[in-house]
């Protein structure tokens, strides 16, 4: 199975309809709703509820008064971080002020959503507003501030650097400056967040269904918070509609309220967020301006490099440094720069919160790094495939080191890869060769066709760890359980192939369980490109220990050497002896010594039917536990690296500048591949959403803090009218020697070089250098009435 294309296994329940999303429970729960600041920046002077107290149905109304204990306490700082000198972070309601509009202020309980929509709807908030920051240039000017006790708007610093960039930029031969920036997006996953909470008050037990990325991490959150044992809270994600990233943050206010007021009201109560309230309540990313000055000799090689870049984090920052630090570490892709040095603020602005996106600040580095490359090659006059080859680190230097530190706290050591293999494969899909001559003569008839390419390196696999639980039962069905969640990767798929290999079973007999704290109570949570890397290798070895258990019994009942066995079609037999054999049903039996027997199989494992060869020996032998079962952590010493490259052909309208994507192929290496069918699957959604960031998605804030399209009416997405008509893949595998399984991350593949390659394609069609993202055809027109005239002034 491991390798194979395979179907996913959860589809045919999900296309059936018969998925349980957080909405599709809790029908006989309470209603929660909630009032949120329409201002970016205001003091709250007043809050009236008395017109929605006679609101029939109305069970509870809660301001930041009403909040007692932990729960009256700013959100936690989940992440952090020596340079993050000024962590600040919102309360589950607001107290004194609101930092952005759509901060909430108040919660209404009602016996329905509707009824608690019309309560909230008549409670008057009174507001003082205050001058509102918006955008980089205005944090950085500071002539207002969004907490007033952060000088400067300043969250943080943060300067790494290996060599001195300074002097060999000044040394260099040719030297460039660029300036770049990319706007805001967001996720918007198809299922917006929500939580359902019931608190059985005999057992004193909260159980919360929450569509989350870390089910661990919320039952942890929860109960610090609510101040309960952590054994008494259990939390489950049902089937999640997309995460993205934006569902890895915990918790949310609504994810501490809801089971607050369950426990206070002794009923369950249940909120969904609706699609307004996600551009505004959950979480954005992407905004970043960067400063880039590099040095080079004549073939092109990068001697010196310099970035300086400004992270627009929000109003607060509960997610910490992880994105800018990515961002400034994972700018370097597959390049060795001779000399870098990165320095990066972090700024406070009344915006909605920023924390990780799909690629969670790789789309920006790779935007930085791979136009720095281009305008290199253009520099010269080089092939850009040329700047990139000279530049690129080899397999023979793997692995490599540069002198940084990740996300993880480790070092930034490559652990494998192949970058000048990947080229040569990706110019061989793309035509790279021949597309002068194509482009030539698309020219002569009046089209402006265009070739790009990027490349990246992600940082995937960040522990610290994850386990897994694997039980064969009686029936010689295999049960797996671990502790991260699912939101449409093929969890339940690859994690059974992983299974069904280790132990010979047919995939068939194997069903996985994931983001479930009663089945497995340790987890981190999905998110980082980690769940095949760290969850799939501890499946493994968990399924390696249940093997080797599997064989130690069988070999006493079959009187052979465990080495002598092999385990076929959910049997242990004999090499070479398939008659002498026994089910692994059999042996789950026999694992499990019984006093007393309830079916046919129990007989066999009771006292007087198991006997044993040596009365003086334990029926359950030293060191041994009960079961047919192994349970298994996994814990890298650092992440591994998987890389890839896209290249795109594009035609720009001469007229309307419209963007068509003619082609899209992509080469991509996450070591070992489990299911290439899903490893494909994840980059074609990657894909979609790097389109929708380079050519689409834009989130507009206006300068009072109002974002302006904040609905699917103004706000674009792709659709797949928008996509090319086929996404070409080839794979190349270079295995990493961190894990068991030689595997990397491919969650985040597809999204990153978006923005790069389209600057880069569009750059070639159009003669000028992109120098933003994302581009619309109203932004292409405007850029060429200004490079017009200096056209024309060349020209002359």
């Amino acid at each position: 199975m491991f390798g194979e294309p395979v179907k996913r296994v959860e589809d045919d329940r999900l296309l059936r309809g018969q998925g349980a999303y957080l909405d599709d429970l809790g029908h006989d729960a309470l209603a929660a709703a909630f009032v949120r600041s329409p201002h970016a920046h205001a003091r709250i002077t007043g809050i009236d509820v008395s017109a929605a107290v006679d609101v029939p149905g109305l069970i509870a109304i809660y301001t930041y008064e009403d909040l007692t204990g932990r729960v009256a306490e700013p959100l936690p700082m989940l992440i952090p971080h020596p340079a993050l000198t000024a962590p600040r972070t919102g309360f589950p309601l607001a107290a004194d002020e609101v930092n952005y509009a759509g901060e909430p202020v108040v919660m209404v309980v009602a016996e329905d959503r509707y009824l608690a929509e019309d309560a909230a709807q008549a409670i008057v908030v009174d507001y003082e507003q205050l001058p509102a920051v918006v955008g980089i240039d205005a944090a950085r000017a500071a002539r207002h501030l969004v907490h007033p006790d952060v000088p400067g708007n300043i969250a943080a610093e943060l300067v790494q650097s290996h060599g001195d960039a300074h002097a060999a930029i000044s040394a260099a031969p040719h030297t460039l400056e660029l300036d770049l920036s990319i706007e805001r997006s967001a996720s918007t996953p198809l299922e917006g967040r929500g939580v359902l909470a019931r608190w059985d008050t005999e057992s004193g037990r909260l159980r919360i269904w929450t569509s989350t990325q870390t089910s661990t991490g919320v039952r942890a959150a929860v109960a610090a918070k609510l101040e309960l044992d952590l054994a008494g809270v259990d939390v489950i994600t049902p089937d999640v509609g997309g995460g993205f990233g934006v569902k890895i943050v915990h918790p949310w206010p609504e994810e501490v309220l809801v089971p607050w007021a369950a426990r206070l009201l002794g009923r369950p109560v249940k909120y969904t967020e609706d699609r307004a309230e996600h551009f505004v309540a959950s979480a954005h990313e992407r905004g970043q301006r960067h400063l880039v000055r590099v040095g080079f000799d004549d073939e092109g090689r990068v001697l010196g490099l310099d970035v300086r870049f400004w992270h627009d984090n929000g109003a607060y920052i509960p997610y910490g440094l992880i994105v800018p630090i990515i961002t400034s570490t994972q700018l370097l892709g597959p390049y060795k720069p001779g000399a870098y040095r990165v320095e990066f603020t972090s700024l406070y602005t009344n915006t909605v919160i920023v924390t990780p996106y799909r690629g969670a600040g790789r789309p920006q580095g790779a935007f930085v790094m791979e136009r720095t490359m281009d305008a290199i090659a253009a520099s010269l006059r080089l092939d850009r495939t040329v700047v990139r080859e000279r530049n690129f680190i080899t397999p023979e230097e793997m692995p490599y080191d540069h002198g940084l530190i990740f996300q993880d706290g480790r070092p930034l050591v490559y652990d494998s890869g192949d970058y000048p293999a990947a080229l040569a494969m990706l110019k061989a899909l793309i035509e790279w060769d021949s597309f002068p001559a194509r482009q030539a003569e698309a020219r002569a008839q009046g089209r402006r066709l265009g070739i790009g390419l990027a490349c990246y390196v992600e940082g995937t696999g960040v522990g610290p760890y994850e386990g897994a639980h694997v039980v064969v039962e009686t029936s010689g069905k295999v049960k797996v359980a671990t502790g991260l969640t699912s939101q449409g990767q093929g969890h339940q798929t690859v994690f059974a192939q992983i299974v069904a290999d280790e132990l010979g079973v047919p995939l068939g007999d194997v069903a996985v369980t994931t983001g479930d704290t009663r089945a497995f109570g340790y987890a981190v949570g999905t998110f980082a490109s980690r769940a095949a890397v760290m969850s799939g290798s501890a499946v493994a070895l968990a399924a390696r220990a249940t093997r080797e258990k599997a064989l130690r019994i069988a070999a006493a009942a079959l009187e052979a050497a465990p080495a002598d066995l092999e385990i076929v079609d959910g049997a242990v037999r004999v090499k070479g002896d398939p008659a002498s054999a026994i089910g692994l049903g059999t042996v789950a039996v026999l694992a499990n010594p019984l006093r007393y027997a309830f079916d046919e199989a129990a007989r066999a494992a009771t006292q007087f039917a198991a006997g044993s060869s040596d009365p003086q020996a334990p029926p359950v032998p030293a060191g041994e536990s009960p079961g047919l079962e192994g349970r298994e952590f996994f814990s890298p010493v650092r992440s591994t690296f998987a890389s890839g490259m896209h290249a795109a052909i594009v035609e720009t309208d001469p007229d309307t500048a419209e963007i068509k994507i003619l082609r899209y192929c992509v080469v991509h290496d996450c070591g070992t591949l489990i299911n290439p069918r899903i490893v494909a699957g994840q980059i074609h959604g990657g894909v979609a959403q790097g389109i929708g960031g380079a050519l689409y998605e834009r989130l507009a804030y206006d300068e009072a803090g109002q974002l302006r399209n904040a609905s699917f009416m103004d706000f674009l997405m792709p659709y797949v009218s928008e996509m090319p008509q086929e996404i070409e893949i080839d794979h190349l595998q270079t295995p990493s020697p961190l894990n068991p399984l030689g595997i990397k991350g491919a969650g985040e593949a597809g999204v990153i070089p978006g923005a790069a390659l389209f600057a880069s394609a569009i750059s070639d069609a159009e003669g000028f250098a992109i120098t933003a993202m994302p581009i619309s055809p109203s932004d292409l027109f405007e850029l060429r009435q200004r490079d017009q005239p200096a056209q024309d002034t060349d020209s002359r």
